[in-house]
């Protein structure tokens, strides 16, 4: 037990982390036993193996083999089904160290008893360290985030447009994001991935709301009336995927300016701040509908004219 605790710690991040709240689906009766096995580094050997397979199939740099030899654009386009039993325990044996090298099918099916089960876990595992503000593998993006909240940083909207760039760069240079995308393509009439998936956005977002609430009242912020925390966060996810795709899909310094570090999302979401909060002590009170109308017509919608006379 000492060995496998300090090969445990050993393993590089996230490996090294407690995963008993993440692998839920490790085939185990007690919760003991679950979290022992969870925590196993055989069972991280298999996890890294699959993550690796998923980056040699999906990217940065993924591998594309020809169909057809005389056609470069006859490519196989698979979606989860390299990451079979037999790959993955095969792909054990190319692990680095410290990850143990020896796999195979029965102790794969030991650990979780189908593979809907397995691929389950591998999502929740790729995309669990992606969004959990904790768990961000750049000291300097953390030291952001808690600027952020503390009101520590020199320019505010510049570190907006700094967090948003180092945010998309954690999209698109890592092949967890691309994993989701596949597997949302592949959820519908599969209730374990579907179910992992949904965990994975409720428990992304409860993070970041927890931020956002945070750096509104140490700036003295609010929201309009009629727009929750969880609308805002909600709404800056889907900017956030939605760039990140289209980086993915059709690169341009339109969408991700290196030289400049500056995004789209990065945009995107100081429009969403200028237009969802107000100041608490200058507050006047309009919704984002009034707030649209007054700027647009120069005057609140008649209705709300009358009430405020």
């Amino acid at each position: 037990m000492d060995q496998k605790q300090t090969l445990k710690q050993r393993l590089p991040f996230p490996y090294n982390q407690d995963l008993s709240q993440v692998l839920r689906k490790v085939d185990r009766r007690t919760l003991f036993s679950k979290s022992r096995i969870a925590n196993d580094p055989v069972t991280a050997a298999y996890l890294a193996a699959a993550m690796r397979l998923i980056e040699r199939h999906f990217g940065p740099g993924a591998e594309r083999s020809p169909v057809d030899p005389s056609d470069e654009n006859s490519v196989e386009r698979p979606l989860l089904g390299f990451l079979s039993q037999r790959a993955v325990a095969a792909e054990v044996s190319r692990n680095p160290d410290p990850f143990p090298r020896v796999g195979s099918v029965p102790t794969l099916r030991s650990t979780w008893r189908s593979h809907s089960d397995f691929i389950a876990d591998l999502l929740r595992f790729g995309l669990w360290s992606q969004y959990h503000p904790a768990r961000w593998e750049s000291d300097k993006t953390a030291a952001a985030i808690e600027q952020l909240i503390d009101g520590a940083e020199p320019d505010f909207a510049q570190s907006i447009h700094e967090l948003s760039y180092r945010n998309l760069m954690i999209f698109v240079a890592r092949p967890r994001f691309r994993l989701r995308l596949v597997a949302v393509a592949a959820a519908e009439g599969d209730e374990v991935i579907r179910e992992a998936l949904g965990e994975l956005y409720h428990e992304a977002l409860v993070s970041w709301r927890a931020v956002f609430v945070e750096v509104l009242r140490n700036r003295g912020l609010q929201l309009r009336p009629g727009v929750q925390p969880d609308d805002f966060v909600n709404m800056l996810a889907a900017v956030a995927e939605g760039t990140a795709v289209h980086a993915l899909s059709a690169p341009s310094p339109l969408v991700i300016d290196h030289e400049r570090r500056r995004t789209l999302l990065g945009t995107a979401a100081l429009a969403l701040i200028h237009g969802c909060l107000e100041r608490v002590d200058e507050a006047d009170g309009s919704s984002l509908e009034q707030a649209v109308h007054a700027k647009v017509y120069g005057k609140l919608p008649p209705e709300e004219e009358a009430q405020a006379s």
